[in-house]
C-alpha cells in the first residue's frame, strides 16, 4: 500500500499499511486496480467518439460516462471502504469497457488504444479475475510506487497526481450533477475521458501533465457551473436563510454528506409521520433552497463538519444517512442506525439503493426516543450567500472598498480535517481587521462559522461580516463574484483586494484549487500543509507562476495579505 492523496497521509509522506482515514491495504489495492480499470474504459472512451458509427448519444457510452464518474468517486478519501463494493465497480467497468471495444474494434476503430503510448493499461483485460487476484493485480501494476517507477521522473509523476487527484474531485462533482439531472454533459465528459487518456501515459511528459492538470481545473469549473445550475433549477435559488442549530423535541433523523435530491426525496417521504429531519456537516446549505426549507418537518442542522462524526453521530438520538462523502469508519454505538448510499461503502453498515427508498430509516426513526425537549436558547446561524444573493450587494461592496470602508476581502474557507494545525484558519480569520469581509464555505467554515468573536459581526454599512457560501462546490459562487467585482471595478481577479486562504483535504479541494490556479489566481494560501505529491521542483514552478505557497504564521500572513501579497 501507498496511498498520499489526501493532506493527513501518514508522516506527510504516505500510507503503507492502514491509511490515516481508516482505508485498509486490500481496499486500497483494490482501489489501485479500479483506476487503471476507469483508464482502461476512458481509452476506449476517446476511441469510441473517434468512430464515425457511434454516436455520441450511444447508450454504451453513456453507460461508461455514468460508471466512469461514480466509480471514480468511489476511491475519493472517506468515501468507500467497502472491498465488495469495490470489486463490484471493478466488474462493471471491465464489462462496460468489453461492450464499448466491441463496438470500436467493429466500426473500425481502436488503433490508438496501444501498449506503445499506454503501456499495460492499453491491454488489460480482468474479467475472469478472482477477486483476490483484483487485489493482487492493484499491488503488483497499479500502486503508486509502480507506476512511478514505471515513469521514473519523479517531477513528472508529481504532475501526474496533481491532474489524477484533481480529476477525481471533478467526477465526484459531475457524479452530484448526473443525480441531480439523470444524465451526463457530452462536452464534460469527453473532456474527462481525454484527460483519463493523458494520465494513463507512463511517459515523462511535464509539460503535457502541467497542461492536463490546469485543464482539470477548467472542467471542474464548468462541472461547478452546472452543479450550481442543477441546484437552483431543481430546488429554487438559494436565499440568505437562518438555520435553527439546536434541536427541538420529537423523533429526528439526520442526514449528512453533499446530496441535495437525496434530502429532497427523504423529506417527501417523512411528510406526515412526526418525524423531523436534521442537516449534519456538508448539508447545512440545504436550508437556502426555497424547495426544501419549505418542508417544515426540515427543522434545522445539528453538528459541525465530517471529522467530528464519530461523537455527533453518537449523541444523535435517531438513523443517520450519509449520502456521500465524509463518512468515518463507525462507533458500536451508532453503526446500527447508520444508512449509506450511492457511491459510499461500509461493510456491515445498511446500504440505500439507487430506488431511494428511505422506509427502513423512518421506521427506525419512529422507534426511537428522539430529543426529550427543545433545547433553549435556540441557536441560529444565516447561510445562503450564494453569488446570486450577492451581487445584488456588490455595489454596497465596491462602494465600501473604494472609499476605505471595507480594508479586504479575505477567501477562507474550503474541506477541513482533524490536524491540530487546522487551527490557522480560525486564528486568521479572528485576526481579519473588523472593516474586513470574510467569504467562506465548505465544511471547513466550521472553524468560523461558530467562533462567538465573529458571529453577528457586521460591517459598518449593516452587511454580515461572514458570509456563508454553502458546500464546497459553490466555490463555484466565490469565483463568479470574484469575476463580477473584478469587472465592475476595472480591474484582474488579482487587483482586487481580495485574498485566498485555502483548507484542504481530499480531492474535491484539488479540483477547486486547479479551477483557482486555471484562472490564474496568485497567492493563494493552501493548507495546512501542501500536498505530500508535490516535489519541490513541481512546488518552485507553481511558486514562480502562481506564487502558490503554504500558511505561516498568522499575524504576519494577514499583514502580508493586507498589502495584496
Amino acid at each position: 500500500m501507498m496511498c498520499r492523496q489526501c493532506e493527513q497521509t501518514a508522516d506527510h509522506i504516505a500510507c503503507t499499511t492502514q491509511g490515516v482515514c481508516g482505508k485498509s491495504s486490500e481496499t486500497s489495492a483494490l482501489q489501485d486496480t479500479l483506476m487503471d480499470s476507469i483508464k482502461s474504459l476512458s481509452l476506449w472512451c476517446v476511441a469510441a467518439r473517434a468512430t464515425p458509427s457511434i454516436a455520441r448519444e450511444d447508450p454504451v457510452l453513456e453507460k461508461a460516462n455514468v460508471l466512469t464518474l461514480k466509480a471514480t468517486f468511489s476511491t475519493l478519501t472517506n468515501v468507500n471502504f467497502s472491498s465488495t463494493r469495490i470489486v463490484d465497480y471493478i466488474r462493471q467497468v471491465e464489462s462496460v469497457k468489453d461492450e464499448l471495444k466491441t463496438k470500436v474494434i467493429a466500426g473500425g476503430g481502436g488503433e490508438s488504444v496501444n501498449e506503445t503510448e499506454y503501456g499495460t493499461v492499453a491491454a488489460m483485460d480482468l474479467r475472469d479475475k478472482t477477486d483476490a487476484e483484483l487485489e493482487e493485480y492493484g499491488q503488483t501494476y497499479s500502486g503508486l510506487d509502480v507506476r512511478s517507477a514505471a515513469m521514473n521522473h519523479d517531477d513528472a509523476f508529481s504532475l501526474n497526481e496533481i491532474g489524477t487527484y484533481g480529476l477525481k474531485g471533478v467526477c465526484a462533482y459531475a457524479s452530484h450533477v448526473y443525480q441531480m439531472v439523470g444524465k451526463t454533459d457530452p462536452e464534460i465528459m469527453t473532456a474527462i475521458h481525454e484527460i483519463y487518456a493523458k494520465l494513463a501515459s507512463p511517459v515523462p511528459d511535464i509539460e503535457g501533465f502541467l497542461a492536463n492538470a490546469l485543464r482539470v481545473g477548467q472542467v471542474n469549473a464548468q462541472v461547478l457551473a452546472a452543479l450550481n445550475g442543477a441546484h437552483a433549477d431543481t430546488l429554487g435559488i438559494p436565499e440568505p436563510s437562518p438555520v435553527l442549530t439546536t434541536a427541538v423535541e420529537g423523533k429526528a433523523i439526520l442526514v449528512s454528506g453533499h446530496d441535495m435530491n437525496d434530502l429532497y426525496y427523504l423529506l417527501q417521504q417523512t411528510e406526515g409521520k412526526g418525524v423531523n429531519v436534521y442537516t449534519h456537516g456538508e448539508m447545512l446549505p440545504a436550508h437556502s433552497y426555497p424547495k426544501l426549507k419549505a418542508f417544515p418537518h426540515l427543522v434545522g442542522n445539528y453538528g459541525t463538519a465530517w471529522q467530528n462524526q464519530k461523537f455527533e453521530f453518537a449523541s444523535f438520538p435517531g438513523p443517520i444517512v450519509v449520502t456521500t462523502n465524509c463518512i468515518l469508519e463507525p462507533r458500536r454505538v451508532y453503526k446500527d442506525r447508520l444508512y449509506s448510499m450511492n457511491e459510499v461503502g461500509l461493510d456491515g453498515v445498511q446500504h440505500i439503493g439507487s430506488d431511494r427508498d428511505f422506509t427502513a430509516v423512518i421506521e427506525q426513526a419512529q422507534q426511537m426516543k428522539g430529543f426529550p425537549r427543545d433545547i433553549t436558547p435556540a441557536k441560529y446561524h444565516t447561510t445562503g450567500f450564494n453569488h446570486r444573493a450577492v451581487l445584488p450587494l456588490a455595489g454596497k461592496v465596491i462602494e465600501a472598498a473604494q472609499s476605505g470602508a471595507l480594508s479586504r476581502i479575505f477567501l477562507i474557507g474550503g474541506c477541513d480535517g482533524s490536524q491540530w494545525n487546522r487551527s490557522y484558519f480560525t486564528t486568521l480569520a479572528k485576526q481579519t481587521p473588523d472593516d474586513s469581509l470574510i467569504l467562506t464555505m465548505g465544511c471547513a467554515k466550521n472553524r468560523i462559522i461558530h467562533n462567538p468573536e465573529l458571529e453577528g459581526a457586521t460591517l459598518a454599512n449593516g452587511l454580515p461580516r461572514v458570509l456563508d457560501m454553502g458546500q464546497c462546490n459553490d466555490a463555484y459562487s466565490a469565483v463568479v463574484l470574484a469575476t463580477e467585482l473584478a469587472k465592475a471595478m476595472n480591474c484582474s481577479v488579482n487587483e482586487l483586494p481580495l485574498s485566498f486562504a485555502v483548507s484542504h483535504l481530499e480531492q474535491k479541494a484539488a479540483a477547486v484549487i486547479l479551477t483557482y490556479l486555471s484562472m490564474g489566481i496568485k497567492n493563494i494560501r493552501l493548507g495546512p500543509s501542501l500536498p505530500a505529491y508535490i516535489t519541490p521542483n513541481v512546488l518552485n514552478m507553481l511558486v514562480q507562476k502562481y506564487n502558490l505557497r503554504g500558511p505561516g504564521d498568522p499575524a504576519q500572513d494577514l499583514q502580508a495579505m493586507m498589502e495584496g501579497k
